[in-house]
């Protein structure tokens, strides 16, 4: 009795496998987790609107200061 369903199981997750496989599912597997690391929100946040230059990156306000001296 347990054969049958076992088979049965093989074939079903076999075919989800081939099925994920042609459709593309394992195409890009490091894209998604770059992509949550992206800071794309940046000008949503209230303040942030002008710490852009036109060319979209990031722009240091205050030069880092060195205070060890």
């Amino acid at each position: 009795m347990l054969i049958p369903i076992a088979l049965i199981l093989v074939v079903i997750i076999g075919f989800a496998l081939f099925w994920a496989i042609r459709t593309g599912q394992y195409e890009d597997m490091e894209g998604p987790a770059y992509r949550i690391l992206m800071d794309d929100d940046d000008p949503l946040i209230p303040g942030n609107e002008d710490n852009r230059s036109p060319d979209g990156k990031r722009q240091e306000l205050d030069p880092p200061r060195d205070d060890r001296s």
